[in-house]
């Protein structure tokens, strides 16, 4: 068999695509080498193989354990043919070199992600002489390609049936080939780490992966460069699973107000709308059915809801469409569960904006979502620490007034509550009848953040109740909402001046509940 001949390795396990790719290949002169069931699926695709073992002269032993860990296919990848003593070496032990492997790993991350997973089947799932192999090609992709992703075939075939492939795609490549077995290595320590320390959250040294999903127009400015990075295995219920159906691209803060968005409809069983407005809920409103939340929601505060972003909980049908479209409402971006045929056709037509405006589709968006955490850079580091959006046990509110809630009341602070958990610090929540009225958001002081959202609310604020993230450190805030109208309040507590802010309550013929859980969101 002459050396001069082109040959491939394969061995993968995620067969995507394989059969076309591997009859690319033969078409185009490759001898292929495979392994056992990579080696079955190619001949009953018809394609000639060359069983390993056959050319190695050593059989597959220990159930597949061992059998590309042998020095003719490795010499075979990391070997320099115009190299004089590797030219010698190959010679000398019959090998012939590979001008392409092939090969994805076991399933690892997969494998462990099933809840019924054994150690045994974790243990067996690591792949050994793949990521060897990957390794060696990439090191040596001067003198050959690694291929390790269904998407990369197309790409590979182009060039191997031009001029072969180019040295920038080798590079290319390769480094997607040491990424692959970087987030490997990653899955199965951690995995370790878990079984050694089941409660433990945060390994000694975290290690993060992340897949480019697009580069941004810019930054929160622009002039700053961005990009959109999403996890290996994104939750479902994410934006990163979103589907954009129609309008231009997604910028930065798109991006983030999007993720705002959606984590407040999915606090609702009922159907709710919310209207974000950098990051934090300018409107928010639940009600029997779409349209009349969405309308609630965007009465909220319809100066500060142009230009927004919103959410449903509820596939977006024709009525609300209608209402979105009406004269003189401008929206940046939409995220819902679905949108009805005809709903669409409405967005993508009729109003001024309809090129423009991003249309975004999570159908899994009200599942439940597993908890995790959170990621967030300061200089020279990152803090993690638990998500925050699990529901607050309600058999843990506790009346500290006088005066006990009306169910309606109650009803309210329930919403005020749910809304108030995504507000920036130190947050303030009005709202009556299922109704977001007015927020106070992001200020120094907590009587600031009182005295803008009275101000927002109005009038209307006259029977609402109010909802603070964090305990009231004085009484002020209250005598604010009872200037305002406020019927009731909630709030964690856990003040050293409780009592002066309960007898302030009191005092005002205020309800109010203790949640005893803060929601801080700096």
């Amino acid at each position: 068999m002459s050396a001069a001949k082109k040959r491939a390795l394969i061995s993968v396990s995620d067969k995507t695509g394989l059969g076309p790719f591997a009859q690319g290949l033969a078409m185009l002169g490759f001898e292929i080498l495979s392994t056992g069931g990579t080696s079955k699926f190619l001949k009953e695709q018809g394609i000639p193989v060359i069983d390993v073992s056959d050319y190695t002269g050593f059989p597959e032993i220990m159930d597949g354990r061992v059998k590309t860990l042998h020095p003719r296919v490795h010499g075979a990848i990391l070997g320099m043919p115009d190299v004089p003593e590797h030219a010698e070496a190959i010679a000398a032990h019959g090998i012939i070199p590979f001008q392409l492997v092939v090969v994805n790993l076991y399933p690892f991350e997969a494998t462990i992600a099933r809840p019924d997973v054994t150690a045994e089947e974790a243990i067996e799932n690591i792949d050994i002489g793949g990521p060897s192999m990957v390794r060696s090609a990439a090191k040596n992709h001067a003198y050959l390609g690694i291929v390790t992703r269904p998407e990369q075939y197309g790409r590979v075939l182009e060039q191997l049936r031009g001029d072969g492939l180019s040295l920038e795609l080798r590079r290319e490549l390769a480094q997607a080939a040491f990424e692959m077995t970087a987030r490997y290595d990653r899955a199965i320590s951690d995995y370790f780490l878990k079984q050694q320390s089941p409660e433990s959250k945060f390994p000694s040294q975290l290690t993060l992966s992340f897949k480019k999903d697009a580069d941004l127009r810019y930054g929160e400015n622009p002039h700053q460069s961005a990009a959109f990075y999403v996890e290996n295995n994104p939750p479902a219920a994410s934006i990163a699973t979103a589907e954009k159906l129609h309008g231009k691209e997604l910028s930065y803060n798109n991006l983030l107000d999007l993720d705002a968005a959606f984590a407040i409809a999915r606090e609702f069983s009922e159907p709710a709308a919310v209207v974000i407005k950098h990051t934090n809920p300018c409107g928010c409103a639940i009600g029997k059915d779409q349209v009349t939340a969405f309308l609630q929601a965007y009465a909220g505060d319809p100066v500060s809801a142009f230009g927004s972003i919103l959410a449903f909980n509820r596939e977006l049908d024709v009525a609300t469409a209608e209402a979105l479209v009406e004269p003189g409402r401008f929206i940046e971006a939409i995220i819902a569960p679905g949108y009805a045929a005809a709903a669409l056709e409405i967005l993508q037509t009729k109003p001024k904006w309809k090129n423009n405006v991003r249309l975004l589709r999570c159908a899994a968006m009200c599942e439940p979502q597993p908890g995790g955490v959170d990621y967030r850079r300061v200089s020279g580091g990152l803090l993690v620490q638990d998500r925050d959006d699990q529901s607050d046990p309600e058999s843990e509110y506790k009346v500290v007034t006088q005066r006990v809630p009306t169910d309606a009341e109650l009803r309210d602070l329930k919403f005020a509550w749910k809304v108030c958990k995504h507000v920036k610090s130190n947050a303030i929540v009005l709202a009556k009848e299922g109704m977001l009225l007015g927020v106070g958001a992001g200020q120094m002081s907590r009587l600031d953040s009182s005295m803008i959202a009275a101000h927002k609310a109005g009038e209307r604020s006259r029977g609402a109740v109010v909802a603070s993230d964090a305990f009231f450190p004085f009484r002020d805030g209250i005598d604010e909402a009872a200037k305002a109208g406020v019927r009731a309040a909630i709030q964690p507590g856990g003040s050293r001046n409780d009592e002066e802010v309960i007898q302030a309550c009191n005092e005002h013929g205020i309800a109010m509940i203790f949640t005893g859980r803060r929601h801080f969101k700096h």
